[in-house]
């Protein structure tokens, strides 16, 4: 079970390696297309979508696959926090705004990404902060 788990997280890592790559690389077309909906106004706009999103997923596939790879369990909080909050704020604009066209897929992907590295922290060994430091 540990070996599949540690794959799965390392797979959806690679994806979301792929997804910060598309966003610092072609920002327009990645953000505008039909899976994020964002539309940037101005260079300030494609700025901050590259920066932000591309940082985003980087660092939440960074921390799945660096967790996977090391079997440290306490890396994989960092994306099931990031898609977790992610995942909060569009509970809360489902709630206030109503529903859109689509809008369960994006949901459904984060709160895979939450389960999936929730799971994987309970099954794989934690370290010590002195452990890692040392």
């Amino acid at each position: 079970m540990r070996l599949i788990l540690t794959a799965l997280i390392f797979l959806l890592g690679m994806f979301d390696l792929f997804m910060a790559a598309s966003f610092l690389l072609n920002p327009q077309t990645t953000a505008s297309g039909a899976t994020f909906s964002i539309a940037p106004i101005g260079v300030a706009g494609l700025s901050t979508i590259r920066g932000d999103m591309t940082s985003f997923f980087a660092v939440g596939a960074v921390c799945m696959m660096w967790g996977a790879w090391r079997r440290n369990a306490d890396l994989l909080l960092v994306p099931a926090m990031l898609f977790g909050a992610t995942l909060a704020g569009r509970a809360v604009n489902l709630a206030v705004l109503g529903g859109y066209p689509g809008w369960a897929t994006p949901m459904a992907v984060e709160a895979f990404h939450v389960v999936l590295a929730l799971a994987a922290w309970r099954l794989l060994p934690h370290h010590k902060l002195a452990e890692i430091a040392g």
